[in-house]
């Protein structure tokens, strides 16, 4: 478990690219509230293999490490110890260092999605969800899904063998999958009788489709940039319960905070940090 004091430690953010990276926001932010006035967060730009020479190199000053793509799988095999979670999405985006040196991998990613959908989409309960795509924050969302309640799961993407490892993590979570081609799907049907909708294709794939899938009674769109996407503002026509990638990058922060400083994460004054650097485009609720 990490140490709580506020003696110099040490944290990153590790992926390729990391320019853009908004963790240093959240982190940062937390340690000033938490009052850990010697501890600090960078980036490193590495990929999967610069990820392992890092973490070989590292002392034992360093507390944690933010993981992302393209870097997560290899996350996951550094680890001594793995959560369920993080076994069954077949990924980690936190790294924790243990008393004895070695680390613990999990995947806040979860969090992300769970957090979002609850605090920014409204999400109270429900059987049924559709997801669109099938890459890693896909596989994340299927674990979130299992924890939220929901049993049934209907998967949309182009080519239907991609979405392999999906369905393996649907199958270790026990929820009951079905895999359809996106452009097959009646996605305006298949919207209305889910509980919640997850898109994550990238910027532009779903905009022709924006109106039929505002049909749904919650829905996470991962992009927050360019915002608003045209699903968003479909979302908002129809009256309807929106989270964002934004949204989930919050909520996945606090449980690595946690982690990392063995502290509560002080939520609102992470809030407010990203609010401050992302020019309040988007209401980030608690």
């Amino acid at each position: 478990m990490a140490r709580s004091d506020p003696a110099g430690r040490k944290a990153a953010v590790v992926g390729s690219p990391i320019g853009h990276s908004l963790s240093p926001v959240l982190h940062t932010a937390a340690y000033r509230e938490l009052g850990l006035t010697g501890w600090s967060y960078e980036r490193f730009d590495r990929d999967a293999d610069g990820l392992v020479e890092l973490v070989g190199s590292l002392g034992p000053e360093w507390a944690g490490l933010s993981v992302t793509m393209p870097g997560k799988r290899a996350a996951l095999r550094l680890a001594k110890e793995v959560t369920d979670r993080a076994a069954a999405v077949g990924v980690a985006n936190t790294l924790t260092r243990l008393g004895s040196g070695e680390w613990a991998a999990d995947c806040t990613d979860v969090d992300g999605v769970t957090g979002a959908l609850r605090a920014a989409g409204g999400f109270t309960g429900g059987h049924r969800a559709l997801l669109l795509g099938a890459g890693g924050t896909a596989a994340a969302a299927v674990a979130a899904f299992a924890e939220l309640g929901l049993a049934e799961l209907t998967v949309a993407v182009r080519e239907p063998a991609r979405a392999r490892d999906v369905v393996l993590t649907a199958e270790q979570v026990g929820l009951r999958v079905s895999v359809e081609r996106l452009d097959a799907l009646d996605l305006g049907a298949a919207a209305s009788e889910v509980d919640v909708l997850v898109s994550t294709l990238p910027a532009g794939a779903a905009d022709a489709h924006a109106p039929e899938l505002a049909r749904a009674a919650c829905v996470l769109d991962v992009i927050y940039h360019p915002w608003p996407t045209p699903l968003a503002d479909a979302v908002s026509a129809a009256g309807g319960r929106l989270a964002t990638g934004l949204d989930m990058l919050l909520h996945q922060a606090f449980g690595q905070v946690e982690q990392f400083t063995g502290r509560p994460a002080p939520r609102a004054a992470m809030r407010d940090a990203l609010l401050a650097a992302t020019g309040g485009e988007l209401a980030l609720p608690l």
